[in-house]
């Protein structure tokens, strides 16, 4: 048995109450009975710091109200409640990963990615919404890689969030997973803006070093109806499957800021001038400076950088190696090299 809380919407005002749940199993697998109505802790529990009545302030690292008045005399410690309890009938039953979940919920909602999601996507008529199913698609990534056929069938249930998000495990299926994801789509950009500004604010970056390459992943379907999907050169030596390239753009810490997909048969050459209007857009024309390795080097893309003022640190071929540096120099002393022959 264990506590579930429940939130209930009364006009402008929210409550939430505690029910005592059971798992019971039946011909179609376990199900959940409630077995007793617990209602609203009372006040001496909250005081008392037992139960999970502040939970949503302390996921957001606010620190309860505690502080006394000027010779105010704290409460007194509630007495020990003492039980009998025999040995031989309990047992452990479910046991669910909690803390690396509440972690990871921690750092969502100081992040303020539950109320950046629930501007986005205002809630319709969905049995859950929208901004919780991007919860925890993120939590399952960020907590243990897991797909999302993967969290619908063993991950949720394993851990603790359908007690922290009050999302019960009928809810959690793999379409309805894939349907957050189609949700969650159109907000790519407006998603990605929101990170970066929390990160600029909390380590104060500007973004002027950044490393682009680009990667692949295939389809094990035909991908009929994906526009992007097409052979190409495979990372995976699977050319026998259809393909996406994704341009990814990220801090030399390793933090995403950026990605595009591209066709499967996107030459990775042909991806850098889009990455970099992409990024001149969002942080202006900056002369920041661009790692890539040498799949995205052509003179065409050095003179693309060169015109923006922008710098860079690329890889070259054996041969390319001492014309490339000397043109470098060149440049840096004012001499055309190709003028003179």
């Amino acid at each position: 048995m264990f506590l579930r809380r429940h939130r209930k919407q009364a006009g402008a005002a929210a409550y939430d109450y505690w029910t005592l749940v059971k798992t019971v199993r039946t011909g179609k697998g376990p199900r959940q009975e409630i077995v007793a109505h617990l209602g609203k802790l009372d006040e001496s529990t909250v005081q008392a710091g037992r139960g999970w009545h502040d939970l949503d302030a302390m996921l957001e690292g606010k620190v309860p109200e505690t502080q006394l008045e000027l010779g105010q005399r704290p409460p007194p410690t509630p007495r020990p409640l003492w039980r009998q309890v025999d040995l031989n009938g309990v047992r452990v039953e479910r046991m669910r990963q909690f803390g690396r979940v509440y972690l990871g919920l921690a750092l969502w909602r100081r992040l303020g990615l539950h109320t950046l999601l629930r501007g986005l996507m205002p809630p319709g008529q969905e049995e859950v919404g929208w901004d919780l199913m991007g919860c925890i698609l993120t939590l399952g990534r960020f907590c243990a890689q897991e797909s999302e056929l993967s969290i619908a069938e063993t991950w949720y249930a394993d851990s603790a969030l359908e007690d922290l998000l009050a999302v019960s495990l009928a809810q959690i299926n793999d379409a309805r997973l894939y349907r957050a994801l189609d949700a969650l789509l159109p907000h790519k950009d407006a998603i990605c803006q929101h990170l970066l500004e929390k990160y600029r604010d909390w380590f104060g970056v500007g973004f002027e070093f950044l490393l682009y390459d680009v990667t692949s992943t295939y389809f094990e379907g035909l991908a009929q109806r994906n526009k992007k999907a097409a052979r190409g050169y495979s990372r995976d030596s699977r050319p026998d499957c259809k393909q996406v390239c994704i341009g990814l753009v990220v801090t030399p810490e390793g933090l995403p800021i950026a990605y595009e997909v591209f066709a499967g048969n996107r030459n990775d050459v042909t991806t850098l001038e889009e990455i970099v209007k992409l990024m001149e857009d969002k942080y202006g024309q900056a002369q920041r400076i661009w790692v890539m390795d040498r799949g995205i080097v052509s003179e065409e893309n050095l003179e693309f950088l060169r015109q923006r003022k922008a710098t860079y640190l690329v890889g070259t071929g054996a041969g390319q190696e001492t014309t490339a540096l000397s043109d470098q120099f060149g440049n840096a002393l004012g001499i055309d090299r190709k003028a003179q022959g």
